[in-house]
């Protein structure tokens, strides 16, 4: 059975998605061809993508939604290294390793919409037209960049400023007008920062009695963003705020 062909000319979301990627400078013709294949998928708040130790190779679009991107300890506790929004490129790193395997664990957070296209088209059309080449090493170096930036700060940032940034991190995808929110449980929050529920309740109070922000069941607002801002990222100009 053939698979349906994505046409990106037929759906503003994926438009939306490819303008936001590293694709984004790529003729219609190029991007239709490496879309050959292509298959869209969903997956629900909670599902888990692909596990650490796989070794299927892979590249995913995200078009709307959020991935969560993470490691994990022994004793259970995570700690993510990536959130992927709209225009995300996962899994660039799986075309050329060898050999390659999963090494981070990838997870909806939200509900969320995803392309999935055929590495072995990436590979080829890579092979043949430098433009996609140069692509991927647009990808690849953003990827190394980040990672390499995200391992001082899990290795050298307080837990206060690690909680900081994750809640900005949520906020701003799910952003209400003006109101900055991050949908997450205090559990959750302990998981992705690689710290335990207690740590989180301690933390959050302090916030609280700093104005900074408010807890609700199940979500976080925040109240003054600026303040969080500076908590997250003592240095100016930091904060990253790419996809």
């Amino acid at each position: 059975m053939s698979v349906p062909r994505v046409d990106p000319r037929a759906d503003d979301r994926i438009q939306r998605a490819l303008a936001a990627s590293h694709l984004r400078g790529l003729p219609a013709g190029i991007i239709e061809d490496l879309l050959v294949g292509a298959r869209r998928h969903k997956a629900f708040a909670g599902d888990t993508l692909r596990r650490v130790g796989e070794g299927e190779r892979h590249v995913e679009l995200v078009v709307n939604g959020v991935v969560r991107v993470h490691v994990g300890a022994p004793d259970g506790r995570t700690l993510t290294v990536r959130y992927c929004r709209t225009g995300a490129l996962i899994g660039v790193l799986s075309l050329y390793a060898e050999p390659f395997v999963m090494p981070v664990t990838t997870q909806a957070v939200a509900d969320s919409e995803l392309v999935e296209i055929r590495p072995a088209v990436v590979r080829r059309l890579a092979d043949r037209d430098i433009r996609v080449a140069r692509a991927l090493l647009l990808e690849l170096s953003e990827r190394a960049a980040a990672f390499a930036s995200e391992i001082g700060g899990s290795a050298f940032s307080s837990i206060r400023q690690r909680i900081a940034r994750h809640l900005l991190d949520l906020a701003t995808h799910r952003q209400r007008g003006s109101e900055l929110i991050a949908q997450v449980s205090q559990q959750e929050l302990a998981d992705a920062v690689g710290t335990v529920r207690e740590v989180v309740v301690r933390t959050l109070r302090e916030f609280r009695h700093d104005g900074i922000l408010e807890t609700r069941r199940g979500e976080i607002r925040i109240v003054t963003p600026d303040r969080l801002l500076a908590e997250a990222y003592p240095q100016p100009g930091n904060w990253n705020t790419g996809p």
